[in-house]
């Protein structure tokens, strides 16, 4: 391969790494073996990079720059529900002025910027994407909270190598600690870097304890789940759990935010159905994730790759996302899914 296709894009982005994102997969998932998932966790990081250098730009221009989902009640906002969701998590954690708190793979920066503002807390968010990284601070320094969130770039199975064991008051991941390898690898570099006695809150992608991976529809619902979300693997929500504690964690609270019995299940702006937007805004979003809005979306995208606006592969990760789509619905309806597993653990004081 050239050193041109190989050299990141003057935005932080590498081009062979979009290219080749979907090849971690086979075309046919049923037919996905061990070793295709070995190969994935292997090379976690290429899985994960290549997914964001060619799915940032959709997930913004689709969703909002809080790369998440969040529970809704009736007649609210899309954004005021994922503020809500940040909200509610830092709450859970007691985060407050004067901490020094760590967000594990912080995307854009839309959480971290949120959650600074609701606890005056100093948040450090952390990232192994250039791309992401850059567009961060970009929008931080535009609201002007440069000097309380900050960004640094980094592999979150090797955090205490880079900020040394006790450095955080707390620390949290939205979404984001499912694209690690393991977790007990990820949450137990957590607990390092966790000073004693600090609090640990995650929003966890699992697949829930009524998954049955030798249910061949199962099996195939997570695969289709992980090629179009960049994860090397799914797992249930046991091994979270299990994780949490066999790592040193003091669980103080868990729960499947999904399984509340909301009116609107936070699966409704997949769905595209534009009769269940809550406000007049949210058409808009909730029509770019039908299907009008996709043709209409994804043909552009074809377009401008073609005349070179977007790197090559940024058409097939978005095409990716919309498998995710379909199969994080089905998911979430047939209650094998939840993005939402909440769990605020604590590291001992001794």
């Amino acid at each position: 391969m050239s050193s041109s296709a190989t050299a990141p894009l003057n935005d932080g982005r590498v081009q062979d790494r979009i290219e080749n994102y979907s090849q971690f997969w086979k075309k046919d998932l049923q037919k996905e073996e061990d070793q295709d998932n070995k190969n994935r966790l292997d090379q976690y990081t290429d899985v994960v990079n290549g997914y964001y250098d060619g799915a940032t730009g959709l997930y913004e221009y689709a969703w909002s720059q809080s790369f998440h989902f969040s529970r809704f009640y009736k007649g609210e906002a899309f954004l005021a529900s994922l503020a809500r969701h940040e909200h509610y998590l830092a709450s859970q954690m007691c985060l407050r002025p004067g901490l020094r708190v760590l967000d594990v793979g912080c995307g854009v920066g839309g959480p971290a910027r949120e959650i600074a503002q609701f606890s005056d807390a100093e948040i450090v968010g952390l990232n192994n994407n250039d791309y992401q990284i850059h567009r961060a601070r970009k929008y931080t320094q535009k609201m002007g909270l440069q000097n309380q969130v900050t960004f640094v770039k980094g592999d979150f199975m090797k955090l205490s190598e880079q900020f040394g064991e006790n450095s955080f008051d707390a620390v949290y991941a939205i979404e984001a600690t499912v694209h690690a390898p393991s977790f007990k690898g990820v949450y137990g570099e957590i607990f390092k870097v966790l000073k004693p006695g600090g609090v640990f809150g995650v929003y966890e992608w699992v697949m829930t304890d009524d998954w049955d991976p030798s249910i061949p529809a199962h099996k195939e619902l997570a695969h289709r789940i992980e090629l179009g979300s960049g994860i090397p693997e799914m797992r249930p929500m046991s091994a979270a759990r299990d994780a949490l504690t066999s790592v040193g964690f003091t669980i103080e609270h868990q729960e499947d935010l999904a399984d509340r019995p909301d009116a609107i299940p936070w699966y409704y702006p997949l769905e595209g159905d534009i009769r269940k937007a809550q406000t007049f805004w949210d058409y808009f979003t909730v029509w770019r994730m039908g299907k009008s809005g996709q043709f209409v979306s994804h043909n552009a995208m074809w377009l401008m790759e073609k005349v070179g606006l977007l790197p090559k592969g940024t058409y097939d990760v978005g095409e990716s996302l919309k498998v995710a789509g379909e199969a994080l619905v089905a998911g979430g309806q047939a209650k094998l899914f939840t993005p939402m597993y909440l769990v605020v653990s604590r590291k001992p004081k001794a």
